[in-house]
């Protein structure tokens, strides 16, 4: 495969729109099928075959958190492409904040859900050590 038809793929999988809004919202912060679902307002089934799109044109990657995966850009490159269309095109940068979804049960989701003063600490350790106590 040469460039040129290297670079014609990459067009066409970004030559739809719901794929576009879906490449916007991975250029900002990585998401789970319910976050894209809820910011896009279409149908779970419906977003999961654009991503297909994406990933087979290797433009989104995946990250498997339990049952739970989370897409992200494959190269940031891309954040960078989208933002060069949006200044051809005199495109507005998208407003990409949407209600966290009810239904979601990501580990994201039921962190944000929890008031401030309810969240666990971090579970990292800290490398402190802690002084006998003589007798």
């Amino acid at each position: 495969m040469n460039v040129h038809e290297k670079q014609s793929r990459l067009l066409r999988a970004l030559s739809h729109p719901v794929r576009l809004q879906i490449a916007e919202i991975l250029s900002q912060e990585e998401a789970c099928v319910c976050h894209l679902e809820a910011r896009l307002r279409q149908r779970q089934a419906y977003v999961s075959q654009q991503l297909g799109v994406l990933r087979n044109a290797g433009l989104v990657t995946e990250r498997r958190v339990g049952t739970f995966v989370y897409h992200r850009l494959a190269d940031p490159g891309l954040a960078e492409f989208l933002a060069a269309l949006r200044r051809l095109t005199d495109a507005p940068v998208p407003d990409l904040t949407s209600p966290i979804p009810a239904s979601c049960g990501c580990p994201r989701c039921e962190l944000s859900r929890q008031p401030v003063s309810r969240r666990r600490p971090s579970r990292k350790r800290l490398n402190v050590r802690i002084p006998a106590v003589h007798r």
